[in-house]
């Protein structure tokens, strides 16, 4: 693997031998980052990577400007080589480790610029995170969440939060992986209206 743009284009990145990790391949990484620097910019944004793997989507994003990276990883092989590729990038001070279940650290995390969200295939956990990230409010207003999938696996077209909705603008079909993208957005209130609009007439009943 290799760090396609910015700072460390070129570089190559450390991968994970064996089958239960899997990257995300150079052509799916340069159409989610042309995507993201086309209609958000990255410089000096701050991103969380849920199933960050080696690293690859976190420091692609500090390659092209962000400041700031949280990566979540578990599983042991993955997480060493995430470590390595960090410190072979000097990039120890600008990531943020998280060696736990992804579902025991969301709750402990403060709102983020952007969000990558790219689990193992056909188990749930593409839609899982993207619910918990939108209820536990890790999307600042405005910004955006990739999420990658299998071709066959499905998310909702909008995640609830209690601040901000999570809006599917775009996806897109890469042989058998699937990326969409979502963005962060007030809540609309015309459910609030229509409440209001009611209030009389239950009122005289």
């Amino acid at each position: 693997m290799r760090i396609i743009g910015g700072t460390f284009g070129g570089r190559r990145l450390q991968a994970v031998e064996g089958h239960r990790t899997r990257p995300t391949s150079d052509r799916v990484r340069e159409a989610l980052f042309s995507r993201i620097e086309a209609r958000y910019g990255l410089a000096g944004q701050t991103v969380l990577d849920v199933f960050s793997g080696t690293g690859a989507l976190a420091i692609e994003a500090l390659s092209r400007g962000a400041s700031r990276a949280v990566c979540i990883e578990m599983e042991r092989r993955a997480l060493e080589t995430l470590r390595q590729n960090v410190r072979d990038l000097e990039l120890t001070a600008r990531v943020r480790i998280i060696a736990d279940d992804y579902r025991k650290v969301l709750a402990r995390l403060r709102p983020f610029d952007g969000v990558f969200i790219d689990p193992p295939y056909g188990k749930g956990l593409a839609a899982d995170a993207l619910a918990a990230v939108a209820k536990l409010g890790l999307v600042k207003d405005g910004g955006w969440v990739t999420v990658e999938l299998g071709r066959r696996d499905e998310t909702s077209e909008t995640a609830e939060g209690p601040q901000v909705v999570l809006r599917r603008i775009r996806e897109d079909a890469y042989g058998d992986t699937k990326l969409a993208l979502y963005e962060a957005g007030p809540q609309t209130t015309d459910a609030n209206e229509a409440a209001s609009s009611r209030l009389p007439a239950e009122v005289e009943r």
